[in-house]
Parts: structure tokens; sequence; C-alpha cells
């Protein structure tokens, strides 16, 4: 089925070992094994910044979202060696980034995941599931709970009440499966209003919910203390959508390494089907943007890799990856 652009066709991210993450993903969390993809070196390489290397892309899927993981098999001559995730990452870091994966039981859902934090086999984010309080209308009855993956990746699961979230998630929460899909992916920006700019003005999402979640049930979800945090979405016409989350002091994320890379695997990409790639590409700098690794590239014989014969790799105004291709 054809979707109207700007549309989401996969979130991914940096994995050390494919196999073994996507085997917690199907295992921990209800995704479907996908296709496996070597990419031997070749534009696509170029396209994410690793010129000369070899990749191995799994793709897992969830409701209608799909998942890419990016294994590093080898790099190019003279690129550095991938890094891990920071062990004190915090939510409000400007490199924090996670996919919020809806349920219709949280508890259920979620079990796994604290039994293993139990353990010490993850690591946990959020003290236990909280639900957000009645005074807070925009979000009131939103019940979620955030944890890492075995590599440090962010995670969150969320159950939404009748009156919240997109439609679709209603009509599927009858299902017997407690996971349902992709609802977004989380960001955390340093400026609201420049993030508008550049997710809504230039890229053509449209605003979502915008709201302001603080108190002990925020510091509890996200780990953090006297947590205020203004939490902005938007949204495709269908599918996941992004959402910027904009933590106040005395919480101020640290900026992101500048040499921050595919390598590392606090790398993660959103890859965004628009209709009109070169246009974005002539105005990314005046929103904020920044094309990456010599700008539009012609994928030639590796266009099946994305659907499309050409792409950009592009990076928001706090350095967070995007894959623009054709639509």
């Amino acid at each position: 089925m054809a979707h109207q652009a700007p549309q989401i066709s996969s979130i991914g991210f940096t994995t050390a070992n494919a196999e073994k993450t996507a085997d917690f993903f199907e295992t921990t969390l209800g995704f479907r094994r996908g296709e496996s993809l070597l990419v031997e070196a070749g534009p696509y390489a170029q396209l994410v910044g690793l010129p000369g290397s070899r990749l191995k892309l799994v793709r897992l899927h969830l409701g209608d979202e799909t998942l890419e993981l990016t294994e590093v098999l080898s790099l190019g001559e003279g690129l550095r060696p991938g890094r891990p995730i920071p062990a004190d990452s915090r939510s409000c870091d400007i490199w924090f980034q996670h996919i919020c994966i809806v349920v219709n039981d949280l508890n259920a859902a979620s079990a796994p995941a604290r039994q293993a934090i139990a353990n010490g086999s993850l690591v946990g984010v959020s003290t236990a599931p909280q639900t957000l309080p009645a005074w807070n209308s925009a979000a009131a009855g939103i019940q979620a709970f955030k944890f890492r993956d075995p590599e440090g990746h962010n995670l969150e699961l969320l159950q939404f009440p009748p009156d919240k979230g997109e439609a679709h998630w209603h009509a599927a929460a009858s299902a017997s499966a407690p996971f349902l899909g992709v609802d977004h992916s989380a960001i955390s920006v340093a400026d609201t209003a420049r993030s508008c700019h550049f997710y809504d003005g230039l890229l053509g999402l449209k605003l979502g919910g915008d709201g302001v979640n603080s108190g002990p049930t925020q510091d509890g979800l996200d780990g953090l203390q006297d947590t205020r945090v203004r939490i902005t979405g938007h949204r495709c016409p269908s599918g996941a959508g992004v959402e910027c989350l904009n933590y106040q002091p005395p919480n101020s994320g640290r900026a992101r390494p500048a040499d921050q890379g595919a390598q590392d695997l606090a790398h993660w990409q959103i890859r965004l089907r628009v209709a009109d790639l070169d246009r974005i590409a002539t105005a990314a700098q005046t929103y904020g943007g920044q094309p990456l690794h010599g700008g539009v590239i012609e994928l030639g014989v590796q266009a099946p890799l994305v659907g499309s014969e050409r792409a950009l790799q592009l990076a928001d105004p706090d350095g967070y990856q995007l894959q623009l291709v054709q639509d």
C-alpha cells in the first residue's frame, strides 16, 4: 500500500552483533525477523559515512513498522573502530534516542525485561512502570516503562489509555500479543522551536502533541531528579513519528561527541521517504540541518537496499541522523 510522504520506512541503530540483538528483540519484545542483507562497501557505505566498509543489515518487524540493525563487519581503510554507548548516558543527553513500542498490557509486556533487570542481565532506566498523573491532561493515564537493550540502546514500552494515541493503536489493542508496533522514535533536543523548524518546516511532518511533563512520576520514568521536560510530537501522514524531548535545568544534557559516526553503537538513523529530495538537500542548512558525506548519493546497483535510486544522509540541528530517500 502506498503512503503519502513524508513516511518513516524504518528506524535503526548500530549494533556490535546483529544476530544476537535480533534474537533479543524477537524473544523479549515480539519482533519478527525479516531479511538480512550484506553491503559490500559501495555507495551505501559512502552514504552512511563509512566508505569502503562491509556492513550487515538485519530487518525486524513489529506491526507495520521496521527496525533495522546495522553491524559493521569490517571498516574501510583509515576509519576508527566503533565505540560503545557511554555507560553514564542519561535521558537528557543530546545523543539519547529510543523507540517507543506500543503494548496492550504494560505489566505483561514489561515482565521479561523487569525480570532481566532484577537478575542483572539488563539495565533499567525507569524505577518501575509509571502511570502519568491526571493533572497532566496531555498525557494523563499513559503507562510507560523505559530500559536498555543488552548493548545499551534505549527502549520504551507504552500503553495508551482510550483517549490518547493514534486511532490504529486502539484498533490493534485487542490483539492477543502484548506488543503492537512502534509509535515513534524520541530524541533529546536542545531547542524545541529549532527542532520544529527542521522537522515540520523542512521535512513536512505535522506538529502533534506538545506539553510539559514533570514531577515524581516523570523522575521515576526517566531515572532523573527534578525532571521537567517539554515533549513535542511530529507526525507523518501515517505510521511512526518523531518525538522531541527538551529537558529543562537541572537536567540539561551533554552535547554529542563531534566525531560520532555510524560505527558507534550510539548511532541511530531514521529512514524517511520524501517527495522532494533535491529541495530538501538544497534548503537543509537554512533549517539548521546539515547534508553529510557528499550530499545526495546515487546508489546504482545498491538502490534495492533502500528502495530508491538516490539518498541523502542528513543531520538535524542536534546531530541526529536521518536517511532521506526519494519516494
